[in-house]
């Protein structure tokens, strides 16, 4: 290596190739070949001993070829010397596949054009222009993006003065992104990567050259390490693999292997502590926020409302996925491409639970094919389902890696590897047991059944079998052999940056949610029998006891009869409405769902059932009813008007409450008895039945209680002091029939029913994805 004779003035840049990385300093200059003692070392055939040298002029960087055989290239030409910067691709030996070497600015990430599948051809080339460039979807834009993610009016690439160009957002619903990352409005150089929907623009020379992720993408897996427990347990141990385009990957393992760890992984869901995934030669971690809009996740559960038709629900999907000025027709085209794709047309108005787990399936797998991801992720997509229906879902992932996108199964079945073009076995610590076509992955553990490799995992602990693997021809052939990706050294993981999508504002999230959330609830018929007969038979019950006037007698236990009522109309609406959308809710809002859009659409839909609920309740209970108010007259309003507003209260409170419940638990069969407890506490705690009041401790808890409240406004309006006998219940002072306490009451509710949705949105947010927290 030679010192340059003057101070330099080029900046510090990383040079990543098949042999490495490392920051090229401006004070020397840089030696590339085969022969082991070049700075840059290129084990390839084709490299020349002494092949090129990177050395810095001035306040750049040069590449010259010192008479290679096979000749150096840059953007497909062979060059004799080339002034190069952050972004430049140089090849060595083969202006297609040969040994690579990417430059990039110290500290950004691997995120360069001609890297790989994608940028190794330019889809579309234009002079670049020498004014402003309108970007969009509609057809009257400069440069029209035919892409339902991309806004009508996207962006724009303003030319400025000075020669230099700005990318502008021009408030577009998914964003623009430079080099993967989000922005408003930012300058850009040559070698950037301006990303709109499924197409990103460089300025190269005096061209701007557009690359289209058509799908097929690669996938290359380095070092991924993930640990808990303070780093005390390993779920990951240095997985690395490669994925070419078009490929049917499957991933399995015995339990505790690490797969899903690996799933979370690769989709950026749970970052891995140590490692890199590259995207088609990106920074999948550093360009989350937009390439995380190319990964379709089909997660083990189903994530569509059963009640809702396979058309229907894919048409909500569409509206939420895509930008608020998407048409309507263009949106149900999408949608009935999908359904053909695959293979759903006369399956398309009938409700999805009465489809076979196989046709289920498959409409998980439309929703997510709706916005074209380039990659396929499934988690146990044939879990449950008999043998013919395990083949039925194989073969349809095989006909998708084969139509243009990378696919990659979970599964514990091994019956339909065969379809498969590569199978990853994971050992238990999250170690690569074997990597390769599923055909050799037997014989090269030496076993005849799969029951005896796995029964050999978790017997034959003490076992290296990943040092097993890393020492055969297999690893050589399949893994380092087949990674064109330079190696990215194994550092710790920075957290993704998960700018938010905003495919629809929230007010249009809102509408859809709440449309999409009426029509699974009127699609329920159990669901309408029990909300309709429900207010009936507890106003039957009131109106029993009542009689045709309250009275000492009966005063008590009408008002009991009502909170009661009140209770189990919103708590039993709500009690499973969160918990049963859990899948449903964590995949939205991985994609961009409001998490407070979510919540509001339960509140607004449940909210005016309890409410209409609550009325019913009401007016069949005590309609026509004396109900012995002071000279006839509430505290405010009319008495009958002023019970049926603290049942109301009472029930949405309570319907708060049951949506609390829903968020807290992990499944939805403890909601009912958990529904009985929250009624069995609301009945002691109202004050109907013990004395409350003065009871240090018990006053206390029961503040918490929202039939306290309710009990103690119904009460104030019918001055129950003065009706009732037993003076030990009804000395209780939120029975006062005055404007402060009556308003006390009904505004302690109202508190309870604020403090539990903001408890609610928290306990939302911490089922969501670990990125999504950041």
């Amino acid at each position: 290596m030679g010192e340059r004779p003057v101070a330099p003035s080029a900046p510090e840049l990383v040079i990543e190739s098949d042999g490495g990385s490392q920051t090229m300093s401006p004070s020397r200059t840089y030696r590339v070949g085969r022969d082991p003692s070049s700075d840059i070392v290129l084990d390839d055939a084709r490299v020349s001993w002494h092949h090129a040298v990177l050395r810095p002029v001035e306040d750049h960087w040069r590449v010259e070829d010192t008479g290679s055989t096979n000749g150096t290239y840059a953007e497909g030409h062979r060059i004799q010397a080339l002034d190069v910067d952050a972004g430049t691709v140089i090849r060595f030996g083969n202006p297609a596949d040969g040994p690579a070497a990417v430059l990039r600015g110290t500290g950004a990430p691997v995120s360069v054009p001609g890297a790989t599948g994608t940028f190794r051809r330019p889809t579309s080339v234009r002079p670049l222009p020498s004014r402003t460039v309108r970007i969009g979807r509609a057809a009257d834009n400069d440069l029209t993006v035919d892409d339902l993610v991309v806004s009508r009016r996207h962006a724009e690439l303003r030319a400025g003065a000075d020669g230099g160009y700005e990318i502008v957002d021009l408030g577009s619903h998914n964003g623009t992104y430079l080099n993967g990352l989000l922005v408003h409005s930012a300058p850009v150089h040559p070698g950037d990567i301006v990303g709109i929907g499924h197409s990103a623009f460089c300025l190269v020379g005096d061209e701007l050259q557009e690359y289209v992720d058509t799908g097929e993408v690669s996938l290359d897996v380095q070092d991924l390490s993930v640990h808990v427990d303070k780093g005390r347990r390993t779920l990951l141990d240095d997985v690395s693999f490669p994925v070419s385009a078009k490929c049917l990957l499957a991933v399995v393992g015995p339990s505790g292997a690490g797969k899903s760890t690996l799933l979370n992984a690769l989709t950026g869901l749970r970052p891995a502590d140590r490692g890199t995934v590259l995207y088609d030669g990106r920074d999948l971690y550093h360009d989350y926020a937009e390439l995380r809009a190319r990964i379709g996740l089909v997660p083990q559960e189903d994530i569509l409302h059963a009640q809702l038709s396979v058309r229907r629900a894919l048409g909500y999907a569409a509206e939420l996925r895509f930008p608020g000025d998407t048409a309507k027709a263009e949106r149900r085209a999408r949608v009935d491409e999908v359904i053909g794709e695959l293979g759903l047309r006369q399956r398309a108005g009938q409700a999805i639970h009465s489809l076979s787990g196989g046709q289920r399936k498959r409409v998980s797998v439309a929703l997510e094919l709706l916005t074209k991801p380039s990659l396929l992720f499934l988690d146990e997509p044939t879990s449950g389902l008999d043998p013919g229906m395990d083949r039925s879902v194989m073969t349809m992932l095989r006909g998708l890696a084969d139509d243009g996108r990378t696919v990659i199964v979970v599964t514990h079945s091994v019956l339909s590897l065969d379809l498969c073009d590569r199978l990853l076995v994971l050992a238990p610590g999250g170690r690569t047991a074997f990597y390769g076509p599923p055909g050799e992955t037997l014989p090269f553990f030496g076993f005849s059944q799969w029951p005896e490799a796995f029964e050999a995992f978790e017997n034959d602990t003490g076992r290296d079998w990943a040092g097993e693997y890393r020492a055969s021809p297999q690893y050589r052939q399949y893994i380092s052999a087949a990674t064109e990706q330079p190696h990215v050294p194994g550092v710790p993981v920075r957290d993704p940056a998960p700018a938010p999508l905003k495919a629809q504002s929230w007010g249009s999230q809102l509408r859809t949610l709440v449309r999409r959330y009426t029509a699974a609830l009127t699609a329920d018929r159990t669901f309408l029998v029990i909300m309709i007969a429900l207010p009936f038979i507890m106003g039957a019950m009131t109106r029993a006891l009542a009689g045709s006037r309250l009275t000492a007698e009966t005063a008590m236990n009408a008002l009991l009869i009502l909170c009661i009522g009140g209770v189990l109309a919103g708590a039993a609406n709500a009690v499973r409405e969160l918990v049963k959308e859990r899948a449903i809710y964590q995949r939205e809002r991985a994609v961009g769902l409001s998490r407070s859009a979510y919540l509001m659409s339960k509140v607004v839909v449940l909210g005016l059932i309890t409410v209409c609920q609550a009325v019913v309740l009401t007016l069949v209970g005590l309609l026509g009813v004396e109900l012995g108010a002071p000279h006839g007259k509430g505290v405010l309003l009319q008495p009958l008007v002023e019970i049926t507003m603290a049942v109301a209260l009472l029930s949405f409170t309570a319907m708060m409450l049951g949506l609390f419940i829903s968020a807290l638990v992990r499944k939805e069969e403890v909601t009912m008895p958990l529904l009985v407890l929250l009624t069995i506490v609301q009945v002691v705690f109202c004050g109907a039945l013990v004395k409350l009041h003065g009871m240090p401790g018990l006053e206390q808890l029961a503040w918490l209680v929202p039939s306290r409240w309710a009990f103690g406004a119904m009460g104030g309006t019918i001055d129950l002091r003065r009706i009732a006998v037993d003076s030990k219940l009804t000395a209780d002072p939120l029975l006062q029939h005055s404007v402060g306490t009556w308003l006390l009451d009904m505004g302690m509710m109202v508190v309870l029913s604020v403090v539990l949705g903001l408890v609610v949105a928290r306990l939302l947010r911490r089922q969501e994805p670990a990125v999504m927290r950041k």
